[in-house]
C-alpha cells in the first residue's frame, strides 16, 4: 500500500493529516515535497479548484477537482498540467487540502468536517 492510500484510509476515519506529497503535477500549487494539511471534507461542497484527496480508478491523487456533477454525486480529478485523471464518486473524496506549507487554502477550511489533528502520514 502507497503512502497516498495511508493517507486517504487515516482522513476517511476522521483525522486530518500532515504530509509531505512528492511529485510534479500540482505545481506551481504544491511542489514536491511541500508541508500539506489535509481534512476531511463534505464532498457535497467541493468546487472547482479546490485540491481534494480522491481515489481514481484505483489510485489515490491528491489533484484539483477540475468539474463537478451533483446530479450524479461525482467529481473530475485532473492535475495542474491539464491531465485529467478521471471521474470519481462523492464516496471516493476523503479529504481536502487546507493548507500549503501554512498558507491557508481559500475556502477548504469551510468545506472540511470537524476532525482531530494528526501530524503524520
Amino acid at each position: 500500500m502507497g503512502a497516498l492510500n495511508a493517507v486517504a484510509n487515516r482522513v476517511a476515519d476522521g483525522a486530518t493529516v500532515t504530509f509531505r506529497p512528492s511529485g510534479s503535477s500540482m505545481v506551481p500549487l504544491i511542489r514536491s515535497r511541500q508541508q500539506v494539511v489535509v481534512a476531511p471534507v463534505d464532498p457535497t461542497k467541493v468546487a472547482v479548484g479546490d485540491i481534494v484527496l480522491a481515489r481514481v480508478a484505483g489510485t489515490v491523487y491528491l489533484h484539483l477537482v477540475s468539474s463537478v456533477d451533483p446530479v450524479r454525486k461525482r467529481v473530475q480529478i485532473s492535475n495542474n498540467r491539464g491531465r485529467v485523471n478521471g471521474w470519481t464518486g462523492h464516496e471516493r473524496v476523503f479529504g481536502i487540502c487546507v493548507t500549503v506549507d501554512g498558507i491557508p487554502r481559500k475556502g477548504a477550511a469551510e468545506k472540511s468536517l470537524a476532525a482531530d489533528s494528526d501530524d503524520s502520514p
